[in-house]
């Protein structure tokens, strides 16, 4: 996508090219029909953070992967360019947007998220169970001489208190979840031995590129059967949670699924 002056509107002039191809031209008339900019070329940058594709001799750089906005929200972007350091397995490089967005959240919304998450199924335990049923006892065994008179909101802030003092000594907080739980060690080693492969210049050896695709087919395969391995035990979970009649985490889990 070259820099022509008729272009300028859509697309800035920080292109990495001077002129441009049939594609480029096609990409400016649908940003153009659709209301769209092109904020990948609006950015001073270095060449090198500029170009999102390198044949395979290092010969020859490209930029073809863009980032689009409507041109209403335009100013969200604040800066696009490429990082040549992620490893994504491809020619192609990382391109990444920096965007601002304001959103309103509403007081009430902010609070919901600042409250701690403890885990309940700790309650299960017999031991914990007990150990919170005294330290509760303990707490509200001071709130019985209350005085009538005394404020229903300052009563209300030490239930509330004695509650989550309770929870605190009693249980733990709330283990956020991973994204990819299946994601081990062992996998992070597999990855680190094929980073180290591309990294030793495997575009020039024929041999380094044979084995190099060798590795990637068996991180892949890796991959792959820690992930069954993971969804046959959440499936196994399910069916155990069903048998028992244990109905919440039996939709708990089947909610981590509809979440992808």
């Amino acid at each position: 996508m070259g820099i022509e002056i008729i272009f300028k509107p859509t697309i800035g002039q920080e292109s990495l090219h001077q002129d441009s191809n049939d594609n480029g031209i096609r990409v400016v008339n649908f940003a153009t029909s659709k209301n769209l900019v092109v904020k990948s070329t609006m950015f001073p940058h270095r060449n090198i953070h500029k170009y999102t594709w390198t044949s395979p001799d290092c010969k020859t750089h490209n930029q073809i992967d863009h980032v689009l906005i409507d041109r209403r929200w335009h100013s969200s972007v604040l800066d696009v360019r490429s990082f040549r350091g992620a490893d994504c397995d491809t020619d192609h490089y990382l391109v990444i947007a920096t965007v601002r967005e304001r959103i309103a959240v509403c007081k009430q919304a902010a609070q919901m998220f600042d409250r701690q998450r403890f885990n309940l199924r700790k309650l299960n335990e017999s031991e914990v169970r007990e150990q919170y049923q005294i330290e509760i006892t303990n707490r509200f065994a001071a709130l019985e001489n209350v005085n009538d008179e005394e404020d229903i909101n300052r009563i209300w802030e030490n239930i509330k208190e004695n509650i989550q003092t309770s929870a605190e000594e009693s249980l733990v907080v709330h283990d956020l979840k991973q994204n990819r739980p299946w994601l081990d060690e062992e996998c992070l080693g597999s990855l680190d031995q094929r980073s180290g492969l591309k990294c030793s210049g495997y575009r020039i050896q024929a041999k380094a590129i044979k084995n190099l695709n060798n590795v990637r087919r068996e991180v892949s395969r890796h991959f792959r059967d820690k992930k069954k391995a993971y969804l046959r035990a959440k499936i196994d979970e399910l069916e155990t949670n069903s048998k028992i009649q244990n109905i919440r985490n039996f939709y708990r889990g089947i909610n981590d699924f509809k979440k992808g």
